[in-house]
């Protein structure tokens, strides 16, 4: 982002509800994402974490509530736009295409491309073809970033599940984001991998991107998150820091499995 950085939290949510028929997944849950931050999301499974990440990122309309990213209301709005806002979100399962390469795969991430209006690709060949080798260039350093360079003409399916993580990055990188929403990043990535992504999420931060991160791995959001949400039945039961939650008997009891 060029220009001043706005003021208050970089992402804001109100009253956010999600109804499935009879059965209330989300219920009127605000909660405010501290500006530059990694923000822990937790809770057991069914508790509406998902579900929230599905309204913020576009991919779920609430049923009431208000998402507001920078100050500016985008409640359901396309996942696309909100790319190109600067809202971006990783799955827990990641979802590559799997016959396309790694390199290819992180091509496809840039909104509105020239060549995929019929205007572009018929009349503006030379704005065309500079803007793909700007984009090719981008991605190449992307893939490098997230140690993925040497394997950018491999197939995406062909590479490991924590490979398919730091892609998954990748391509929420070629938004630009101001804030990701990462969906259990650590799950079922080997220790070597994980520490990669842990370096390359820190580093970003460092940059002043804001992350939001869903992970079940309770020593891997007290090492790397700060501060922490909790999320039961659909509510937040939980808002604090680091030091609040290891210290509150809730939390202790139910998701960090230190009382008696």
């Amino acid at each position: 982002m060029t220009g001043p950085v706005p003021s208050g939290p970089v992402l804001s949510v109100r009253g956010l509800t999600r109804d499935f028929g009879p059965f209330r997944a989300v219920d009127s849950v605000s909660l405010d994402i501290r500006r530059q931050s990694i923000t822990g999301l937790i809770g057991p499974n069914g508790a509406g974490k998902t579900t929230l990440f599905n309204m913020v990122a576009g991919a779920l309309k609430p049923t009431k509530g208000t998402v507001a990213l920078n100050g500016a209301d985008i409640t359901g709005l396309p996942s696309e736009a909100l790319f190109a806002r600067g809202l971006a979100r990783t799955f827990q399962i990641p979802r590559p295409f799997r016959r396309m390469s790694v390199l290819d795969n992180v091509l496809l991430a840039p909104p509105d491309q020239t060549g995929e209006t019929v205007v572009g690709a018929l009349f503006r060949r030379g704005r065309m073809a500079t803007e793909e080798a700007r984009i090719r260039d981008k991605a190449r350093a992307i893939l490098d970033f997230v140690t993925l360079g040497a394997l950018a003409d491999h197939p995406a399916g062909k590479i490991s599940g924590g490979q398919m993580k730091l892609l998954e990055l990748a391509r929420a990188l070629m938004g630009d984001p101001t804030v990701i929403l990462l969906d259990e990043p650590a799950a079922g990535v080997n220790p070597s991998l994980a520490r990669i992504l842990v370096e390359r999420i820190e580093e970003l931060n460092q940059r002043g991107v804001s992350f939001v991160i869903i992970e079940h791995d309770m020593d891997f959001v007290m090492r790397h998150c700060d501060p922490v949400i909790a999320l039961a039945e659909g509510r937040v039961v939980f808002q604090g820091t680091v030091a609040e939650a290891q210290a509150d008997p809730l939390l202790l009891e139910a998701y960090l499995g230190t009382a008696a």
